[in-house]
């Protein structure tokens, strides 16, 4: 178990950006995603705005077959694990059966089952693609990912709401300490703008409303915040141990030095009470990584922009990391300018996550103009900020009272 861990290779797709430094580069200058929706028609929406990839065609990165047998959210998986592998360099360096993939989803292909359920309710089931069930499944994804990059180790999916890819990430770490795997692409996809998708949330009355000021309207912590902003896209890390990395003069971001994955046991949509489970998640990762909490320099956020997400994030964070303390780390959430990627959020942020411990820079809480009562931390309101970080943790939450926070630390060589 005394394996060392790190981010190789990193690839993103989403509303910031088609790769992952151009997503970085907009998350720093806090230039956000959300528009009026136009994937689906927004005007029966409560909410008509989402974070939606830009520019994207299929065949741009497929042939026409493939890209007519693939769901969206499985498109977005390929993509950034193409990116993220070829970031790493391991490409002819691993054996095929010791590289692995972990791709969650907290929906899977909802495109996909909407396509052919109208099918089958207007021309009958007869008429239903043969591919219907191997698109639209979770796990497809990573099966996919296998098969495009020629990875024959352990593989399998994570589904577990907006805490998908997070949980991707935590239990890649554990596989290749467990000796499973030599590496493994790790990460999260979704692709959830259907009219069932955008309207399941509206009917929970969980996304925001304000479509006049769709760049503004994630905004966590703050006062004036009313719901999430649904989005979509991919992101995807390679990790690996070290030993490997350092043998081909592989470029290091950051180090994974722990993770911890919790249960609120409580409520389906809700926080714990005193967000007890996100605390504990926050402490065990702590505790997995040998840091104590005068050690963190920053926390990513789940930071969602929802009356019950935030105060009580804020709580967790205070009462994991002590409340003084909690006062002197800088906490933001890239949600603000992304919206909120569902399954491939955790990824998403656990890359920022990493690039701001390898640059010095805190990307910014962008939209938070008024903080709310009880949203009293350091949130890095409006501006990316330079710093000098050692520690940071990301943490994601979902639908369900999963947890799971992923501890990282600045490699310098040592």
């Amino acid at each position: 178990m005394g394996k060392r861990i790190v981010v190789t290779g990193v690839g993103i797709i989403s509303p910031i950006g088609n790769t992952a430094s151009e997503s970085w580069e907009n998350a720093v200058a806090g230039r956000s995603g959300v528009r009026r929706m136009t994937i689906v028609d927004p005007e029966e929406f409560s909410s008509q705005i989402a974070g939606e990839v830009k520019d994207f065609d299929p065949l741009d990165y497929f042939d026409r077959k493939l890209a007519k047998r693939t769901d969206r959210y499985t498109q977005f998986s390929m993509i950034a694990s193409r990116e993220a592998y070829g970031d790493s360099g391991l490409e002819g360096n691993i054996s095929p059966e010791r590289l692995g993939v972990i791709i969650g989803s907290g929906i899977g292909g909802i495109t996909t089952l909407e396509k052919e359920h109208k099918v089958a309710l207007e021309r009958g089931v007869r008429r239903i693609s043969p591919f219907f069930c191997p698109m639209m499944i979770s796990n497809i994804a990573a099966g996919r990912v296998g098969i495009d990059i020629g990875a024959k180790g352990l593989n399998f999916a994570t589904v577990t709401a907006c805490a998908s890819s997070g949980h991707a990430i935590a239990i890649a770490t554990d596989m290749i300490r467990l000796g499973r795997a030599d590496a493994i692409l790790a990460g999260g996809s979704e692709a959830p703008m259907t009219l069932t998708g955008v309207g399941g949330f509206c009917a929970l009355k969980a996304l925001s409303t304000r479509n006049d000021d769709p760049e503004t309207a994630s905004r966590p912590f703050d006062r004036d915040r009313d719901g999430f902003v649904i989005a979509e896209g991919g992101a995807v890390v390679m990790l690996e141990k070290l030993e490997y990395a350092l043998k081909r003069g592989a470029h290091i971001y950051a180090e994974v030095i722990g993770s911890g994955m919790t249960c609120d046991a409580f409520h389906i949509t809700a926080p714990s009470d005193g967000a007890e489970g996100s605390a504990r998640a926050m402490k065990l990762a702590m505790e997995d990584a040998g840091i104590e909490p005068e050690q963190v320099d920053y926390i990513n956020a789940h930071g969602t922009s929802t009356v019950l997400n935030d105060i009580n994030e804020t709580i967790a964070i205070k009462t994991a990391l002590g409340e003084e303390k909690a006062r002197r780390s800088m906490v933001s959430s890239t949600k603000s300018v992304t919206g909120h990627m569902l399954g491939a959020a955790g990824a998403v942020e656990a890359i920022f996550t990493s690039l701001a411990l390898e640059k010095g820079i805190v990307p910014p809480t962008a939209t938070l103009m008024n903080p709310d009562e009880g949203c009293d931390l350091d949130y890095v309101p409006g501006r990316a900020r330079e710093a000098e970080l050692t520690y940071a943790l990301s943490n994601s939450l979902g639908f369900g009272g999963h947890n799971v926070t992923i501890a990282l630390k600045k490699y310098t060589g040592k």
